[in-house]
């Protein structure tokens, strides 16, 4: 049986990939001319694919530029970040572990790092610091790619992904603050900081009164068109020798308003269930699937809201414009106008929904379907060609 042409679950840099081109010019120019840039989405929208594929692009054709990768997700601590930071760059500055032990003397000048190996240098090699030193020199590591780079007359392009992370640090305002001094100075490094979290990147980034404003280049991502996305289904199908007709593959994009994971998700389910040619009960037993996979997500985050919470999402999928008029509230029992401005607050931050074109929407277009199924009966199957 031929592999799925369609990923989810994984970035998708290679394979995968479809119609970020213009987005993977402007990034890979931005860094390899020295443009700090921060790439701000909603989660699954594909920062992570498009951030991995101009990695390998520089990797390619930038022989002097040395990139650093890592995922700040589980990263629960200052000390945690800057060990973690330390030692990807100095993996990164040689391709050689017997380098990496000597850079301990060669490039600390005042702390002294705790450098270990593990059976697989390559695998297992990591950085220590004594805690109570590294708080009085902080800039030494966050300085530590310049210093490397000046040495070796190489360039650095450093990629932190879910950098809203750092925010839940203690005395973030403090660390944030001694980030922007110690990296706006630096010449031969540049960093890429992405994360899904998109009002608190936003916050960050383009809030006058926060250290990282106007630290850089800020890119919204937004989503691939159906157009963009027709193209890539129909051929992706063909590429295993499978026949889907454009009244049905234009579905796909359309039922999952264009979202990059749901896209690719229900694509693969319906390339599953499909022989040579695509039926639309094929989509229809696809759709159910993903449905029926994603339930018990969606019950549990049901599970965690209030009355107020989930009569003001009924409001936001029936489309309503006004959600703090007097009309809406008293339709939809939504309490008080504060309450309404606490609830969307708290919808936002959990990541149900969030404001696009001066209109709130649901983030997840699949959970949207279950939800308007659960409390309006509304059939998500279609219906006819």
């Amino acid at each position: 049986m031929s592999k799925t042409p369609f990923i989810y679950g994984n970035t998708v840099s290679f394979s995968g990939f479809t119609n970020r081109e213009k987005d993977r010019e402007k990034l890979f120019r931005n860094l390899t001319n020295g443009i700090n840039s921060m790439l701000i989405s909603p989660r699954r929208w594909g920062k992570s694919s498009l951030v991995e594929r101009v990695v390998s692009d520089l990797n390619k054709n930038e022989s002097d530029i040395r990139t650093v990768s890592f995922d700040l997700f589980s990263v629960s601590s200052e000390n945690e970040f800057l060990e973690l930071f330390a030692q990807e760059v100095i993996k990164a500055s040689s391709s050689k572990w017997q380098d990496w032990l000597k850079s301990g003397k060669e490039f600390f000048q005042v702390i002294t790092p705790k450098l270990s190996l593990g059976i697989d240098p390559a695998t297992d090699f990591s950085v220590g610091f004594d805690w109570e030193e590294l708080k009085k020199h902080k800039n030494e590591i966050l300085n530590l790619p310049e210093t490397i780079a000046k040495k070796k007359n190489i360039r650095f392009v450093i990629c932190l992904d879910e950098f809203q992370n750092l925010a839940t640090f203690d005395n973030f305002s403090a660390f944030e603050k001694k980030m922007r001094a110690v990296w706006q100075r630096q010449k031969l490094v540049t960093y890429c900081l992405f994360g899904s979290k998109r009002h608190m990147m936003t916050d960050i980034f383009n809030n006058p009164s926060k250290p990282f404003y106007r630290f850089g280049d800020i890119i919204m991502l937004q989503k691939i068109t159906t157009a963009k996305w027709l193209d890539f289904i129909e051929m992706s199908f063909a590429s295993t020798n499978k026949f889907i007709a454009k009244e049905i593959a234009i579905k796909i994009p359309q039922l999952m308003k264009n979202h990059s994971w749901y896209v690719q998700q229900l694509s693969h389910y319906t390339w599953q269930n499909s022989g040579k040619t695509v039926k639309l009960k094929d989509l229809n037993d696809a759709l159910e699937e993903l449905i029926f996979t994603n339930t018990p997500l969606y019950q549990k985050e049901i599970e965690s809201l209030n009355h107020s919470q989930i009569n003001l999402m009924k409001a936001i999928a029936k489309g309503e414009p006004q959600l703090s008029s007097m009309t809406t509230i008293e339709s939809y029992r939504l309490g008080t106008s504060a309450s309404v401005v606490k609830n969307k607050r708290i919808l936002i931050n959990n990541d149900i929904i969030d404001k696009f074109e001066g209109s709130y929407e649901f983030l997840d277009p699949a959970f949207e379907l279950w939800f308007c199924k659960l409390f309006f009966g509304k059939n998500f199957k279609i219906l006819n060609e």
